[in-house]
């Protein structure tokens, strides 16, 4: 689908429902677009990333991610790189195209959200619970808290996200001040009040142009021009560019997003499956999308170039579009309409180059000249590009660098045809063995897969919040990702455990043969056999018994 023959004028904004995404393994509760709009990725309950093309509508990649919930997605640039935050405070980054871990960040508390830095992928942003947001280079796992100069004292309930080139971290706290910092040295370049100070609960950066959007506690969805808040001096208060709310049932918001070209804003209730459609410039409410009844929103993310919206509900994606209307005066008035084939009869010379037996005119117009149409270099579509750089550009498929827009996919069958085995001459069989180098993971056709960094980054809590923190799931840094199993549960055997923590193999394989031996010794069962297998929900291990009969 050519994204610049779009229609540019009219409504550009969803109207009703166009179908759903089902994760199959588990219950979706965040989703994220890349940069294109191409690939989906959803985070599930049961840790699961699942990843759609959103062309096809169907699922091209599943990521066993974590063994907790998943909170928070982001894209690199290139889409080439996926971040996922858990509820087991924890962060990893993958290989979308591979599916392999690239490194793992452990925090000391919850984390909230994730992104990368806009046009740096070595840097990313973290938000947890009860800390400071903090940047953390990925290569080394060094972290930079962004600083808290507030009068009253450190307020710890931060979100944060990059404005769209990357430069600054704009931050809002409990108390409605909002910051601007500078992402490379940190220092705060200005911040403003806002009119009421109620907590910012969210931060929303426009695509397109210098526009954010701030969800404040007071159900009051506010937006405001970066540009002028930076010429604005320190601890001013600022009126915002437009005030959007539900004047009538007085709605609070769980999130709100932009819309491509950033005239839209959508913002979905807290209370029920319902979404709320702004144009930004005039300020009306020009739509609103009603769901199932009885269903809570949990995340809302629009197409970066489609008016198309993504609502997250009831662990399914529910897809808004816009209404298909067929247009057929772009037809010819002189077509007929077939309802059967019919087999066409070429007229004489219709497609002839050159027809021989045409008399020869005197006043014959000149030929025009044939367009070459350049079908080797590949140019960037203007859609994805912004103003002030060049994208970069796909010389071939089968490099590792520059945009993945999509996932190769291989055809699934079912009952395989056995491939006959040909034995070859003893000579030539002689001559491959003595020639033939040893195998490696690349001769094979299987990805060379190493072994995922690990990292511990200290955030500094304030005293006393560790109480209230899920304490974060310990692994041991010697094993693989095969030793771990998922949690336990508390009364699978022994003695009751902390549920949030992660078994080594030979543990687990010692508690299995202690409850074998304790059941052979009460003569109830001869033989108990519990396995636990990959998939499995978190928390539960899957149990088999086999009951033999005695002599």
């Amino acid at each position: 689908m050519n994204l610049e023959l779009l229609e540019s004028f009219g409504q550009n904004f969803p109207e009703e429902s166009d179908g759903y995404l089902d994760c199959i393994s588990g219950n979706a509760i965040c989703c994220k677009f890349n940069r294109w709009g191409s690939l989906l990725a959803a985070g599930c309950n049961d840790g699961r990333v699942v990843i759609f093309d959103f062309i096809t509508r169907g699922i091209a990649k599943v990521i066993t991610a974590h063994v907790q919930p998943v909170s928070s997605l982001s894209w690199s640039r290139n889409g080439r790189k996926l971040l996922t935050a858990s509820n087991d405070s924890t962060v990893a980054m993958w290989n979308v195209l591979t599916g392999d871990m690239i490194s793992r960040y452990r925090f000391p508390a919850l984390v909230t959200y994730v992104q990368f830095r806009p046009r740096d992928e070595k840097c990313f942003l973290v938000c947890t619970m009860k800390s400071a947001a903090v940047l953390v280079d990925s290569n080394t796992g060094n972290h930079r808290a962004i600083p808290s100069d507030d009068e009253a004292g450190p307020d710890l309930n931060v979100v944060a996200v990059f404005d769209r080139r990357g430069q600054y971290v704009l931050t809002g706290n409990g108390k409605g001040k909002i910051a601007v910092f500078d992402a490379d040295t940190l220092e705060c370049v200005t911040y403003f009040r806002q009119p009421s100070n109620h907590p910012v609960k969210t931060l929303t950066i426009a695509r397109r142009g210098q526009h954010f959007v701030t969800n404040s506690g007071d159900r009051v969805i506010r937006v405001y021009d970066l540009r002028e808040v930076l010429l604005r001096a320190k601890n001013s208060t600022m009126e915002p560019v437009q005030k959007l709310q539900d004047m009538v049932n007085k709605t609070s918001w769980k999130t709100c997003c932009m819309s491509g070209d950033g005239d839209y804003i959508c913002a979905g209730s807290a209370k029920s499956h319902a979404l709320y459609i702004w144009e930004k410039n005039s300020g009306s409410l020009v739509k609103i999308l009603h769901g199932t009844k009885g269903e809570m929103l949990l995340d809302v993310q629009w197409h970066p170039c489609r008016p198309l919206i993504c609502s997250v509900s009831n662990g399914i994606v529910s897809v808004w579009a816009q209404s298909h209307v067929e247009n057929w005066s772009a037809f010819a008035p002189d077509f007929k309409e077939l309802d059967e084939n019919v087999k066409y009869e070429e007229r004489e010379s219709e497609f002839d180059l050159e027809d021989e037996d045409r008399s020869v005119e005197l006043n014959q117009e000149t030929k025009a000249e044939d367009e070459e149409v350049d079908v080797v270099n590949a140019k960037p579509p203007l859609v994805f590009c912004s103003s002030d750089e060049e994208d970069e550009v796909v010389d071939s498929l089968n490099r590792d660098e520059g945009p993945l827009l999509y996932l190769p996919t291989a055809p699934e069958i079912e009952a395989p045809e056995e491939t006959p085995y040909v034995a070859l001459p003893a000579e030539f069989a002689h001559a491959q063995t003595e020639n033939k180098p040893p195998l490696s993971s690349s001769s094979t056709g299987e990805p060379r897969k190493h072994k995922p960094k690990t990292f511990d980054v200290d955030v500094q809590l304030p005293p006393g919040s560790q109480l209230l923190l899920r304490p974060p799931v310990r692994a041991v840094a010697d094993q693989s990702d095969s030793d771990l199993r998922m949690p336990r549960h508390p009364k699978a055997d022994g003695p009751r455990r902390n549920r949030g923590e992660l078994f080594p193999k030979q543990m687990y394989e010692e508690s299995r043969d202690m409850k074998r031996e304790r059941r052979r010794a009460a003569g109830s069962l001869n033989e108990i056999d519990l396995t636990s297998q990959r998939g499995a929900l978190p928390g539960f291990c899957n149990v088999r018994s086999k009951l033999v009969s005695k002599g």
